[in-house]
Parts: structure tokens; sequence; C-alpha cells
């Protein structure tokens, strides 16, 4: 049904195309379509195949909506779809996966050994799930007894409201490591849709802890202050600078080392919500187009393009990227455009164009059924609020929640993917000098 978007080359074979995007994520997907669009808008349309987008995903997925999956709002199947269905038939995909990156001659090479060659590379990979760093995690998952879960996965995010649901009562423990991790909101925002489910159900007096490498609740201050108000309002234990290291699911027993003096201690546990540790796909931490000391892309903060001057033709976005803000969907819909924009100028007059990012971010944080705290900001973590003239964005409202259940979801599946939503901005892309 959906082969005729699908390239296959022969290995050996060398296709070159203007635009090569190697990930089908939320990134590429998007930037693939507004790359289209703001060329024809040019006068200047490019050829069918022009742009292509390597990955071998079979299936696309929207990962925001795995937190509505855990609290019990969505089937998981709402969150996913075939990658070759959402790809229309002017843009290439190569269903593979690259195996290595060669930036001095502007090509890559597949998995199968096709070396396909570019005049620009987008990379937007998105970054990877460490489930191995945990030791027993895994068979934890796997085992649909042991009260181990996560919404960091779409197999694994419909156990976590089978888990919440069957608690009994005792200590349900939510995890979240130290260091990078794709929305730093999200595990603590199963972690209220959890606490507001046994508060409803006649389970209020059930113990939930928080045990977070992080050093507070939230990078931002301002949200931060905020949740950890509502965390002593709550009752909700708060253990900062904590990271688990191993779970013995036989005798329901977490390890966390304390970031303090490196000692460990062991927690008993009726459930356990794990966000494991996350890092740069393997891939690019062997590439020469990564920064070698942290596995991420090393792009400029404000366009986008790779901060090597050989490797001009290189740009980044999305979770790969060395960019300093939160991992979000949020984040790519302010990076496409600014991408977008600079990789025109640069294939239309040969130097980059002057749009700039700022870091805009978003974390849409559950604290609860019919309530959701919006938080948004940019670099330097100071805040830039879309409502901030109508609400205090630090406390939550129903408005903000059917945002997150409804209108992002839908948003994402019928414009975002099309390169047609732009976030805080909606359907208005935004214009540049």
């Amino acid at each position: 049904m959906f082969s005729r978007n699908i390239t296959r080359l022969a290995p050996g074979t060398n296709k070159k195309y203007k635009v090569l995007i190697v990930g089908g994520g939320s990134g590429g997907l998007s930037v693939a379509q507004q790359i289209v669009n703001r060329f024809k808008n040019a006068g200047k349309p490019l050829n069918n195949g022009d742009i292509a987008i390597i990955d071998g995903a079979k299936n696309h997925y929207y990962q925001p909506g795995w937190t509505l999956v855990g609290s019990g709002l969505k089937p998981k199947t709402d969150f996913s779809r075939p990658l070759a269905s959402l790809i229309p038939p002017h843009i290439s995909l190569i269903s593979e996966n690259v195996q290595s990156f060669s930036p001095n001659s502007s090509s890559v090479t597949t998995a199968s050994g096709q070396d396909i060659s570019y005049d620009t590379l987008i990379v937007a990979t998105g970054l990877q799930t460490n489930f191995d760093d945990i030791a027993g995690l895994k068979g934890a998952l796997e085992d649909p007894n042991s009260g181990v879960s996560t919404i960091y996965s779409y197999d694994t995010c419909d156990k976590v409201w089978a888990d919440i649901e069957s608690f009994k009562g005792g200590n349900a423990v939510f995890t979240q490591p130290a260091g990078i991790i794709k929305c730093a909101g999200a595990p603590q925002k199963i972690m209220w849709m959890a606490w507001d489910r046994f508060r409803r159900t006649g389970r209020g007096d059930a113990q939930v802890d928080f045990y977070t490498g992080m050093p507070t609740m939230f990078a931002v201050k301002k949200y931060s202050d905020a949740l950890d108000q509502l965390r002593q309002q709550r009752g909700v234990g708060g253990y900062f600078g904590h990271n688990l290291t191993s779970i013995d699911a036989a005798n329901r027993k977490a390890t966390f080392k304390k970031a303090s003096d490196g000692s460990t201690i062991d927690v008993d546990y009726s459930l356990l919500h794990v966000t494991p540790p996350m890092g740069p796909l393997n891939v690019l931490k062997a590439s020469p187009i990564s920064d070698p000391a942290t596995g991420w892309v090393p792009v400029n903060p404000g366009t986008l393009q790779h901060v090597k001057p050989e490797f001009s033709n290189v740009f980044a976005l999305g979770d790969c990227s060395s960019l300093p803000t939160s991992k979000t969907a949020a984040a790519i819909t302010a990076q496409a455009p600014i991408l977008t924009e600079n990789l025109f100028s640069l294939l239309d007059t040969g130097k980059v164009g002057t749009a700039e990012y700022d870091g805009y971010t978003s974390c849409p944080l559950l604290t609860g059924y019919g309530e959701l705290m919006l938080a948004e900001f940019k670099y330097g973590l100071e805040p830039k609020e879309t409502f901030g003239d109508v609400f205090d964005q630090s406390k939550s409202n129903k408005f903000f929640y059917h945002l997150k259940k409804d209108l992002f979801p839908y948003a994402y599946w019928n414009y975002m993917i099309n390169g047609e939503w732009f976030g805080s901005k909606g359907l208005r892309r935004p214009r540049f000098n």
C-alpha cells in the first residue's frame, strides 16, 4: 500500500539527494514538508525525489501520547502509524538505518551497504533509551506481575496503567535519572496522574515518592517552586540526587545511588515507575559529525547549522542535537521553521540564513485528571509563555489539560508532520527578514 514512496537501492549504488534527512520522527517528518513548502512558496519548487528520509523503522509514534496511555486516557494504538503512510509521494523513503556518516564526502552508508550522497544533510535521529543501564529493568518490564513499568516505550506504556489500576497500596515509587532525557517533566507527569487516580479510587493513603537524580523538581525555577509546593501539599516524598541503579523484582527492591556521597540505599516498592537513562544513538557517538565528548551533533544554537565550517551543509534538530534546551516535540515546532529558512538560504544563495532559534520549548505538565501546568521557556531557563497575559502558567487549569489531551495529538497527526504546525504560533508560519 505504501511501497510507492519507498526507495530501495542495490548495495554499492550511489544515489544523491538535494536534502537527505536521517530520521523519520517528529523532527524529520515536519522539517521535510516545511522545506518542500518553503521552496514552493519562493517559486522554486523542488522536483519529486529531491528530498529523502532515511529510517528503518516500520512505525512512527507520537511519543507525548504515551503519558496519556499510562494514565488510562487513550489506547496506545491512537499514537502509532506506519511510517510509510505519513510520507507523501514527492518525498522518498529509504527504509533502512544509517550505519555510518562520511561528512567529508557528503554521504552516508546504510546497514545494507548503500552509499547515499547529499547536497545538505539534516540529522534528526532522536535519542536512545538505555534500558540496559539499570540492572534488572528489562526482565522486570517483561514480567506482568513485577509492578515495574515505564511510559518511555510504546511496548510498555500500557503496562503503566495496568500497574496503577492493580496497585493495592503500599509504596509507589517514581524515578528520574540525572542527565538528559526526553521531556524532563514526563517522569512526574505520570506520578501526579497516579497520585490523583489513587485518591479518586479510595487508595489515597498510598505513599507516593519521587526519586530523582536532579537537584530540583524542574529546571525552570518558576515551575520548580510551584511543583515542589504541590509535592509538599500532596504528601509526596522528594528524594533529590538519587539515581536508580538496579531492580530486584523478586523482592520488590530498588537500589539508588546518592549523588552526594556515592552511597547506595535500597527502597521497597509495591509499584515502581522507571525513567531509564538516555543518550545519543550509538551510530552518532562513533560519527565524525558528533561531539566526541557527548555524542550529540554540535550545532549553532541559533541557526542549527553544524559548528564545523567543513560540515556547513549539515544541520540537526530535535533530541540528537546539542541545542541547550529541553528535548520535546514542542521544541521541534520552533526549531523546524528556523532550520528550514536557513537551509533554504544555503541552497538558494550559498549562505546560511539569519533566522535564529531562541531555545523555545514547552512541557505540558499533567498534575492530575482535568488539570495541567503549561511550562514554556527558552534559553537561559527563562519563561516564554503563550498565555502569560491571561493565566499564571505555574498554576494548573483545565484549559491547559485539554490542550495536552485533545488539541496537541490532533494537531500533530493532521498538521505538524505535514509541516503546517508551528507550536505556540499555531498554523501561522513564522516570518523572517
